[in-house]
């Protein structure tokens, strides 16, 4: 098939999921699956395979992100329950006045997405956002957006995230100078984030049924019994059992740098340090400090932990659903046709390497794949360049895999479905916050790579 068709029916496809999800409101689990298999059946992938591509692109996702979001959402909902993240709120507020509370949040977020994936940290955080919002009596997206796009910003430009590392060996850049010089534009990057969502927080977006229980504002029902927030946990208990998990993480990426392979306490390190058990351990700690020393039943401490599943299923289905459609899109050829046209245009380097990883993120969904797609496109193209050029290079390729999240990327999903927004209002919000980070990055590498 051309390359022009290709791109005419993911044009095509994006357009129809858009139309089905905002102007015929159909639910996103459904559109994605049905955009996703007609968009397969016109790129020409056999109806023999066309099961096993979607399916491949839903496992390929769930895989990872399921027990995460399973285990967070029940973790969040204890914390919630119990009334500890009032009482952190609470005092993060005290402590730091309201006008400082969204700055501090954002700072810690950037130091968190240093060493965890974005989809773990911004799920750990989840009921921080959530406790701020009740407190603060506003939108959990006051806090949610500007922390959600300093932590994408630093997993796609930073390594030990396996996009920045996989693209600094594809094309021969040095991981200390990519650190280094990564880390100094993503300071001024997240500022700017900062701002920009802000600006984007000036308007009231219409929450989600599901956020405006968590935020105990639309379902009285569902609010805690009164003799289950008596003697609410303090802070510093919650605040630890959100810090565990997050430090047994790092401990576990910290020791597959430091130590040698094959040891057994790297190896203990990295299985305790994997995002799964690490939140096992900080929920078994739940348990123990919020449930079993508070008085709370066997049985009530269960239906507490279960009432947290029916919204996490909504969040993992979607985001499933969003896998699908990114797979269809890679399996049916889409992106390497993308990648080929623009390659064949005559950009300078940097240039090049951001809108062909940015071209990439749009067209499939993962920032990941577009930058690693793009390291290979131009792994041939950069001989003879020094070390801070190989670096600078390799950071234009991961800015533009920052930018253009929407439908067909997991994360989008991710985002709008725990801060609450419509497919319409996260295109207004999260899609525009990454577009400007995305740029934002690539003009600051761009200024380097002309100084230098």
């Amino acid at each position: 098939m051309s390359t022009t068709m290709l791109l005419f029916i993911a044009l095509a496809g994006v357009m129809l999921l858009l139309l089905l999800v905002i102007k015929a409101k159909v639910q996103p689990f459904i559109a994605l699956l049905a955009v996703s298999l007609l968009v397969a059946l016109a790129a020409g992938i056999p109806t023999g395979e066309v099961m096993g591509v979607m399916t491949a692109g839903m496992g390929g996702v769930l895989g990872s992100v399921t027990i995460i979001i399973g285990l967070g959402a029940m973790l969040g909902r204890m914390i919630e329950h119990s009334g500890g993240a009032e009482s952190l709120a609470q005092r993060f507020s005290q402590a730091l006045g309201p006008k400082r509370t969204v700055a501090a949040l954002t700072m810690a977020a950037f130091i968190l997405g240093i060493p965890v994936f974005f989809d773990v940290g911004f799920i750990i955080l989840a009921p921080i956002i959530y406790g701020f919002a009740k407190v603060a009596k506003v939108s959990p997206l006051k806090f949610g957006l500007p922390m959600a796009g300093v932590m994408l910003t630093v997993h796609v430009a930073l390594p030990p995230h396996p996009g920045p590392v996989a693209a600094a060996g594809l094309l021969g850049s040095d991981i200390g100078w990519l650190t280094i010089i990564g880390l100094a534009i993503c300071v001024p990057v997240g500022i700017i984030g900062y701002f920009v969502a802000g600006y984007l927080n000036r308007k009231a977006y219409p929450l989600s049924i599901e956020v405006l229980e968590q935020l105990q504002l639309a379902a009285p029902e569902s609010n805690a019994p009164i003799s289950d927030r008596l003697n609410p946990p303090s802070a510093g208990l919650i605040a630890a059992l959100i810090i565990i998990p997050i430090a047994i993480i790092m401990s576990g990426t910290v020791s597959a740098t430091l130590l040698e392979p094959g040891s057994g306490l790297r190896d203990t390190l990295s299985l305790l340090g994997a995002p799964a058990v690490a939140l096992m351990i900080a929920l078994a700690l739940a348990y123990y400090f919020l449930a079993v020393r508070r008085g709370w039943s066997l049985q009530h401490t269960s239906d507490v932990m279960g009432a947290a599943l029916p919204t996490a299923a909504v969040v993992i289905l979607v985001t499933g659903a969003g896998g699908v459609f990114g797979k269809v899109l890679v399996e049916s050829g889409v992106g390497k046709a993308l990648a080929e046209v623009l390659s064949t245009i005559g950009l300078p380097l940097i240039p090049a390497a951001f809108i062909i990883s940015l071209a990439l993120r749009a067209s499939q969904g993962s920032a990941t794949v577009a930058i690693l797609t793009t390291g290979g496109l131009l792994s041939e193209a950069v001989g003879g360049l020094n070390h801070l050029q190989l670096v600078l290079v390799t950071l234009a390729t991961c800015f533009g895999g920052l930018g253009l999240s929407h439908v067909n990327d997991s994360g989008f999903w991710i985002v709008t479905k725990y801060l609450g927004l419509s497919v319409a209002d996260g295109l207004k919000t999260w899609t525009v916050l990454t577009t400007v980070l995305s740029v934002s990055g690539f003009l600051f590498t761009w200024l380097l790579w002309l100084l230098i």
